[in-house]
């Protein structure tokens, strides 16, 4: 079915939400747990596929499963405008980044993703999985051999970590990338995972022993601070940090008690 045509404006700069209007009977999708607000006369409900058209509910299931295997929740949430008059839903990243617009009819219909980077598209958008052409880059590829693919002609909005930066691969270019530093490509892009080389700089660079090989023709969205990589230094820095916390718990009592 044809995408909703929807209105919508970014607010805000490093923590970015979208806000999306609808005209009577539009509606829009977002994975559960995105919505920010939305205004009364926004009606609410949750689906296995938001596109549905009848149809049997095996078909729908396995199109929820796709979503699971994605990384995404199972069930879809649909926001429709039940009211007369215009109305605005909006949905806020989960992490500080920007937030990224794909119009898909720019984008020759299809755009490649990486799992958890959906937020939120114009109903009539097609949600599906796009497997990598080699096994291996699914088990050492750091984020997975399942990718996200969205069909449509409408807008889809997604969510990346950091700054965005775009760029415009020619054909047989090449673009070698972190891996998780990828958000976004063209169909046309082939995607494929690559072993750093050389034992010392597996082990002492600090960069991983896999990266994303891109070859163009198409475009490529690239995140410069994948949320994986920033846990792993909350993770890294905690004990450091519990350790301090204690000290000063304790310090503090002491002068406590003195007082």
């Amino acid at each position: 079915m044809p995408s909703d045509v929807i209105d919508y404006r970014i607010v805000g700069d490093d923590m970015q939400g979208v806000i999306v209007t609808l005209d009577p009977g539009e509606a829009v999708f977002a994975e559960a747990g995105a919505m920010m607000y939305m205004e009364d006369g926004i009606e609410v409900a949750t689906t296995l596929d938001p596109n549905a058209q009848g149809g049997s509910l095996f078909g729908k299931l396995v199109g929820a499963g796709k979503r699971v295997l994605t990384g995404e929740s199972f069930f879809i949430t649909l926001f429709g405008n039940g009211a007369a008059q215009r109305r605005d839903v909006a949905f806020a990243a989960p992490t500080p980044g920007k937030i990224f617009v794909a119009d898909l009819k720019q984008w020759g219909g299809e755009v490649i993703a990486q799992k958890d980077a959906f937020l939120c598209a114009a109903r009539g958008t097609d949600i599906g999985i796009a497997f990598t052409k080699r096994i291996g880059a699914g088990f050492f590829g750091g984020e997975g051999f399942i990718l996200q693919r969205l069909r449509g002609d409408g807008l889809a909005f997604f969510a990346a970590s950091g700054t965005l930066i775009e760029r415009e691969l020619r054909a047989g270019e090449v673009l070698k990338v972190d891996t998780g530093c990828l958000v976004a490509m063209q169909a046309s892009v082939d995607y494929d995972i690559e072993m750093v080389k050389g034992i010392k700089t597996m082990l002492f660079a600090g960069e991983g022993l896999f990266y994303v090989k891109l070859t163009g023709p198409g475009r490529v969205i690239l995140q410069t601070l994948p949320f994986s990589r920033l846990a792993e230094r909350v993770i890294a820095h905690a004990p450091a940090m519990q350790r301090q916390g204690s000290a000063s718990g304790v310090l503090g009592g002491i002068l406590g008690d003195r007082g």
